[in-house]
């Protein structure tokens, strides 16, 4: 299990965020700016760098400074039927550095009264990107396969999920021995635990444990390789 220093967020976290869910409006947010300041966005900062010490570890590719992993608290309601000026949780995102990365996946975990979310894959792929992944897919999914059947990736995080099509892709035979892989659209392994998670000295852990077990995964979306090539699990577990 993955140790650190950081302690979990303060009480003062969560009943922000009970508040804030009752009163999403900016008379009620600026008198209590500081309180967001100090005991919500401060200890994100604080865990992101735990986790990215951890990555060191096990990913260095996805250790993203805190400033550019943390998502932006305001929401953008230009277009949206939901005037609700805040988001109701604090989030943060490890993507993997470098434009060659097929997939361009990253992990994700999200803080809020309500749950603590942990997940990682490729959410939203442009058209080019996606098609990359099911040839990729097509070409190694045994490999794909052993990696979503380990251990600690069924008892930590469960199975793949994501949108995905009613049938095959075109381009695609209907009897291809990937075909349930090659519906999907998303790409994704996530759990959500309990909020009480959030407060305690064991939620640094319980991140970067489901992170360390995720890593094969994002590193099989990610894996920049010629058409002809065909890759091992083992390559991946490091």
């Amino acid at each position: 299990m993955a140790r650190s220093g950081f302690a979990g967020f303060p009480p003062e976290a969560m009943a922000f965020f009970r508040g804030l869910a009752r009163n999403n409006r900016r008379e009620w947010f600026l008198p209590r700016k500081a309180v967001f300041e100090a005991s919500v966005k401060q200890p994100m900062r604080e865990l992101v760098e735990a986790l990215n010490h951890a990555l060191a570890g096990f990913a260095p590719e996805f250790a993203t400074d805190p400033e550019k992993a943390i998502f932006r608290f305001y929401r953008d309601t230009r277009f949206s039927r939901d005037k609700k000026p805040y988001k109701e949780q604090i989030a943060a995102t490890f993507r993997m550095r470098g434009s060659a990365a097929l997939g361009h996946g990253g992990f994700y975990c999200a803080i809020s009264h309500k749950a603590v979310a942990i997940g990682g894959g490729v959410y939203m792929p442009e058209p080019a990107t996606l098609l990359a992944i099911r040839n990729h897919i097509a070409r190694n999914h045994a490999a794909l396969r052993r990696i979503l059947a380990r251990p600690q990736v069924r008892s930590l995080l469960g199975e793949l999920q994501g949108d995905k099509l009613a049938r095959v892709p075109k381009g695609f035979p209907t009897d291809h021995p990937a075909a349930d892989l090659l519906r999907f659209k998303q790409f994704l392994l996530y759990v959500e635990l309990p909020p009480s998670l959030a407060t305690s000295p064991q939620l640094y852990a319980a991140i970067a444990d489901r992170f360390r077990a995720m890593t094969p995964f994002l590193r099989f979306l990610g894996a920049p390789l010629p058409k002809e090539k065909k890759i091992d699990a083992r390559e991946l577990l490091g």
